[in-house]
């Protein structure tokens, strides 16, 4: 059985784009990471403990765990605290370029494959009314970086480098080929 370890309705969306054959299971995870981790350690670190903590549970599946996080300027954005946070997250992203990491990790019974996908995201520049607007619209709360591009986060963006899927928390394409390459799919 294939198993997502993940309460995101967005990866959920993602992973049907791969398969429709596979159940969602969560535990609560430890996402303390020693400070200076590089992002791209740290979303693999994250991913590695979500699917391992899942596998405990399943030891006989193979469990997919993920972590997304935005990164710029040497701060990791996670998820905002409150709509302060938010504000704060999104007027640093404005008129930049950030980074956008995600790990994923393929928990099998007796191997383990983990990679961590990274695209650079380039903002316009955004008045404080058009951020306020953007929070009030109610879909920054539950993203890293405060924002979403597959909604209204869309208007903050001016264009991207790599693969959009992977702002969105899960690089499908890639994970795709690691799952074909282990005979998870046909």
């Amino acid at each position: 059985m294939l198993i997502l370890a993940s309460k995101s309705p967005r990866r959920q969306e993602l992973m049907r784009l791969i398969t429709d054959d596979f159940i969602v299971a969560t535990m609560e995870t430890d996402e303390s990471i020693e400070e200076n981790t590089p992002p791209q350690d740290t979303v693999r670190i994250l991913a590695q403990r979500k699917a391992a903590d899942v596998a405990k549970s399943h030891p006989d599946d193979t469990v997919i765990g993920a972590d997304t996080l935005v990164y710029i300027n040497g701060e990791t954005l996670s998820k905002p605290r409150d709509e302060a946070d938010a504000f704060r997250m999104i007027k640093l992203l404005s008129g930049n370029a950030h980074s956008v990491f995600t790990g994923v990790c393929i928990h099998m019974p007796g191997k383990t494959h983990t990679f961590a996908e990274k695209s650079r995201v380039y903002f316009y520049e955004h008045s404080d009314d058009e951020i306020l607007r953007y929070i009030a619209a109610g879909e920054s709360m539950d993203k890293a970086g405060a924002y979403g591009i597959q909604c209204k986060g869309a208007l903050l963006v001016r264009r991207i480098e790599g693969d959009y899927f992977n702002v969105m928390g899960l690089p499908v394409a890639r994970l795709y080929r690691v799952l074909r390459k282990y005979k998870i799919l046909d």
